[in-house]
């Protein structure tokens, strides 16, 4: 658990890319080398920042690339066009990557140990890598072999027996005794607050979506502007839907969908923050940081206790929110927070959230929590809350100050 006093993001200091559905328009982009070249063109283009005022660089990534082993110095290369030698962090931390990145920032401007730090948060689940290990003690010595994405998915090595991760849904659902049509009701609200951000030309999402240029093999490039992978949602659809596990509750469309996509944010002390800021009226501070870990075979449940210990890191309560955002894979998660919560399952995640628009895993985070920061700026400012789970029955939450 974590507390800040000296950790700021400069109002629209921030980015997402859209996502883009599994094997889609990004499929066969190496995410490292896209997204150093996406967060670049954010600073030189849109921004007009300077990219050597970067001090150091987190960069988050959870699925393989090629080069992986120089990632994250490759990417600071490209976002200060090697024009200063700045140093990185690989982190890891599937689906909570990005909260841990400015968790992991905000740590060091605390101790005072740099200006502005850079969080790059990129993944493709699109061709993820299939990778073999010696088994000597096999049958004729075969490999093990290893589907990166797919395998990661569907079994974690410590629930036994083997549980897929809608199982681990299944699991909270079962526990607390929700419905199939308590699911569909809060994807269907979901899908709603998602097209509020589409209002006006996409007015919202405009507020901090950057777009993303795509090869297209000799013939040229492709700008990708907007998510591709949204499925049109209606109650009598989800109806028609079956569960995906025996017994269970969520059908395909009350679960979320492997995503490509990247995001970025400045994180700076108060002062370089304000300088950089588009809006230095608006001030976004880094409050606090906490993260969890429940019984095997439930992460769905991990949000909750990870929301506490920011909240009471914090000394705040879940009613002190302007607005709660969640990474939620599957209707459960929400359906469960706001349960242990005390409040209602609809009023969280407005304009968006990764059940509708997709979870490219490291990025996903970053971009709830720009979307977060936006909404709370439009209501006046106040306190906001993101929260989410991740592989292995873990979660965290975040706490930012609006003002």
């Amino acid at each position: 658990m974590s507390t800040f006093s000296k950790a700021y993001i400069p109002y629209n200091g921030y980015y997402s890319t859209p996502f883009c559905r599994w094997q889609g328009s990004m499929q066969y982009e190496n995410s490292i080398e896209l997204g150093a070249k996406t967060a670049r063109r954010w600073f030189l283009e849109k921004k007009k920042i300077d990219p050597t005022i970067v001090d150091y660089l987190y960069f988050g990534i959870s699925v393989h690339q090629p080069r992986f082993f120089y990632g994250h110095n490759w990417a600071a290369g490209i976002l200060t066009d090697n024009k200063k030698n700045v140093s990185g962090l690989m982190v890891n931390q599937a689906c909570t990557t990005s909260t841990t990145v400015l968790n992991l920032a905000a740590l060091a401007l605390e101790n005072r140990d740099f200006q502005v730090a850079f969080g790059l948060m990129v993944d493709r689940t699109s061709n993820g890598p299939h990778t073999v290990w010696p088994n000597p003690m096999g049958p004729g010595g075969e490999v093990i072999q290893e589907n990166w994405v797919m395998d990661s998915f569907n079994s974690d090595p410590n629930v036994s027996p083997p549980t897929k991760m809608v199982g681990t849904a299944e699991n909270v659902a079962k526990a607390e005794g929700f419905t199939k049509e308590e699911a569909d009701a809060v994807v269907i609200r979901r899908y709603e607050q998602y097209q509020d951000a589409l209002k006006n030309d996409r007015e919202f999402q405009k507020k901090y979506m950057f777009p993303a240029e795509v090869k297209l093999g000799r013939k040229g490039a492709r700008v990708i502007e907007k998510d591709e992978g949204v499925t049109p949602t209606t109650a009598d659809g989800l109806a028609k839907l079956k569960p995906v596990e025996p017994g269970g509750i969520h059908s395909y469309g009350a679960q979320t969908f492997p995503a490509d996509g990247n995001c970025g944010f400045i994180i700076a002390t108060r002062e370089r923050a304000r300088e950089l800021s588009a809006d230095p009226s608006i001030e976004v501070q880094i409050v606090s940081y906490a993260a969890s870990r429940v019984s095997p075979g439930f992460m769905a449940s991990a949000p909750v206790p990870a929301a506490k210990k920011a909240l009471s890191c914090a000394r705040l309560k879940i009613t002190d929110m302007k607005a709660i955002k969640s990474h939620n894979p599957f209707a459960t998660n929400d359906l469960n927070f706001a349960k242990k919560m005390g409040i209602d399952v609809m009023s969280m995640n407005n304009y968006g959230s990764s059940l509708i628009y997709g979870h490219p895993q490291a990025p996903t985070g970053g971009r709830l929590i720009a979307e977060m920061i936006e909404e709370v700026a439009m209501l006046g400012g106040g306190y906001c809350l993101w929260t989410g789970c991740a592989a292995g029955d873990t979660g965290a939450a975040m706490i930012l100050k609006v003002g």
